[in-house]
Formats: C-alpha cells, sequence, structure tokens
C-alpha cells in the first residue's frame, strides 16, 4: 500500500518577521542552498546590514553606557565574596569592561571577515565614546575608575588592529589614526604607539 504524502501547509501570515534569530539563520541558509544564485545578492544584504551603523550613533550608545552603570552595581561586585575581596576599582573596571564588551566583539568580528571599514566605524565609534566620557564628574562607577576611558581606548585600537589580517594592518592603521584625530584629539599621540605596538605582535 502506498503511503501518501501530507500535503505541505502554507506558511502562516507573518511567520518569516517573527522568527528568533536562529530560527531566521537556518531559513537563510536552506534558501541559499536550495537558491545558490541568491548568494551574491544576500551578501551584498549582509554587506550593508552590517556597514550601517555611524561612529556618532555607537560613541553616543557607548558614553551612555560607561556613564550609566550606577553605584548599585558597583556594591554588588565589590566587597567580600566567596572566592575573595574585589576592590571597588577593579570592580569598576570590570563592569566598565563588561558594558561595551558586545560592541568590542563585534568590532573583531567585522575585521575578521575583511569588513574592515564596518570594523573601523566601530572602534572609532568606541574611542570617541570614551573621550566624550573622559571628564565626565561621576558619582558612579567611572568614578571609582577615573583612567579607563583612555586607557581602554588604547585597548580597543590594539585589538581592532590584532584582527585585521596581516597584509591589511599598515592602511588600517593609517586611515585609523586620521579618523582617530578628529574624535579624540587629546589622545592623537597615545592611540597610534597602541596601534604601532598591536602591529608588531
Amino acid at each position: 500500500m502506498t503511503r501518501r504524502k501530507a500535503p505541505a501547509k502554507s506558511a502562516p501570515a507573518g511567520l518569516l518577521e517573527r522568527l528568533n534569530p536562529q530560527e531566521a539563520v537556518e531559513v537563510l541558509r536552506r534558501l541559499l542552498d536550495k537558491r545558490p544564485e541568491l548568494r551574491p545578492e544576500a551578501e551584498q544584504f549582509a554587506t550593508k546590514s552590517v556597514s550601517s551603523t555611524s561612529i556618532e550613533d555607537i560613541a553616543e550608545d557607548v558614553e551612555a553606557r560607561i556613564t550609566g552603570i550606577d553605584l548599585d552595581d558597583l556594591n554588588d561586585r565589590a566587597g567580600k565574596h566567596s572566592w575573595g575581596y574585589v576592590g571597588p576599582g577593579d570592580a569598576a573596571v570590570e563592569l566598565l569592561v563588561e558594558s561595551i564588551e558586545d560592541l568590542q566583539e563585534d568590532m573583531k568580528r567585522k575585521a575578521e571577515l575583511g569588513l574592515l571599514a564596518a570594523a573601523q566605524v566601530v572602534c572609532a565609534g568606541i574611542v570617541q565614546g570614551l573621550y566624550g566620557a573622559r571628564d565626565t564628574n561621576s558619582d558612579g562607577t567611572l568614578g571609582w575608575a577615573p583612567d579607563f576611558p583612555a586607557e581602554h581606548a588604547s585597548y580597543v585600537v590594539g585589538e581592532f588592529i590584532q584582527a585585521c589580517s596581516s597584509p591589511s594592518r599598515k592602511e588600517a592603521r593609517r586611515s585609523l589614526a586620521t579618523i582617530l584625530a578628529e574624535c579624540a584629539p587629546e589622545w592623537a599621540e597615545g592611540l597610534p604607539r597602541a596601534a604601532d605596538q598591536a602591529a608588531r605582535k
């Protein structure tokens, strides 16, 4: 006896818009497996999507994040714990780093994909946001780590350069230095040094 296949069900209206990220990735993967001629167009859309954010938007986000961590968060992190004592200064740095960690990961991901212009925008945005927060009179977490903006900006620049492929590092360093001279003029000497050190590693 031959078993008949059940008729394919049509997708509910609006289903694509309601997929979670993992489901959306799986749908895209299957579509491109079935229709490989769509891959170049999908790549173009992907490039535009990851390159759409501006330096100013990222800087505003970064500044808001690092100046917005309040003392309740710091008090929860600092002090005696089962694993030992954490000083308020160390706890402040941990919280500040964590607050923008996702942006740094996004920057490195884009650089590793060869999307250097997009990665450079994220790097410059982070630095500009840190620069904007450098003189903030903060009663919050940033007040416990006043050197964090300048020190972390150098770290971020180094991370960007190291994420670039070796052949592209020289050009990436040159173009980034030009942008950072405008984004963070008072750090115009220190940041290129951080880039040079990273390029030599």
